[in-house]
């Protein structure tokens, strides 16, 4: 996994409204990339929901916010549409991306064992360097605490 100080894996990815994203290509800008486990579950909505009421901040800072998952892009538009979101949605299908920013990761719930993404966020400045790496992330608060770290 990549950690502070690591050169962010460069990506480019299908994204919401039938565009395509590349990380590298935001340069200079600082971009934040959270990686989230599923479209339209309880703690992936309300992190949507946070990182979109502090869109505007993160824009006068100069920094663009990409959620990451692997549902499709359509899943992504009807997300967005939904709870009138406005951040970045791409999709990592293939997993890939998730493979190497290595937040793929065996889970379990209710004592099953499963592959999933295991919620981060990656702070990257714009030299294209990982600033900040927050794991394991718990929703509730988190965009508040990325943008503090953005500041």
């Amino acid at each position: 996994m990549p950690d502070i100080g690591d050169m962010a894996p460069d990506f480019t990815l299908p994204r919401d409204g039938g565009q395509t994203i590349t990380l590298s290509a935001l340069r200079p800008g600082r971009v934040v990339v959270y990686f989230y486990p599923r479209d339209d579950t309880s703690g992936c909505t309300l992190e949507a929901k946070d990182f979109t009421a502090l869109s505007a901040d993160f824009a006068a800072l100069g920094v663009t916010v990409i959620g990451i998952s692997k549902d499709s892009v359509t899943a992504h538009d009807k997300f967005l549409a939904k709870h009138d979101l406005g951040v970045i949605l791409a999709s990592d299908e293939n997993g890939q991306t998730c493979e190497d920013y290595g937040v793929w990761k065996e889970k379990q719930m209710y004592g099953k064992t499963f592959m999933g993404i295991e919620r981060t966020t990656f702070l990257i400045g714009a030299d294209g360097m990982i600033a900040q790496v927050w794991r394991k992330v718990s929703a509730k608060g988190h965009a508040e605490a990325v943008l503090a770290a953005a500041t």
